[in-house]
């Protein structure tokens, strides 16, 4: 994983756990990193361009450039938005600084 700044990858998505397991799989047009977090101690596969996972409880959150291109998360059912209230909560946000340098 490449440490990149914000001028590189500006945007932020943010997945919040319903303290259900849950998948996740978000694609971007651009390049997409994983923040504060091992991906192999957090199950989480990121590429050039997508990353996808399980999430719980907690919080997981990525950075990448261009637009968001696509976002699926499913309750441990398989069952997806908006049929299921266990899904994970996505938060998608333009233009955030990182407050936190590369973390």
């Amino acid at each position: 994983m490449s440490e990149q700044t914000d001028d590189t990858l500006p945007n932020l998505v943010t997945i919040v756990g319903s303290g259900v397991p849950s998948n996740y799989e978000i694609t971007v047009n651009g390049d997409i990193e994983l923040v504060g977090a091992d991906p192999l101690e957090e199950a989480t596969v990121v590429t050039d361009h997508a990353a996808e996972g399980a999430v719980e409880t907690g919080v997981m959150r990525f950075r990448f450039s261009g637009e968001m291109a696509n976002v699926h998360v499913v309750d441990w059912n398989g069952v997806a938005t908006p049929e299921s209230p266990s899904t994970p909560t996505v938060h998608i946000d333009y233009g955030v600084p990182d407050r936190n340098g590369s973390n």
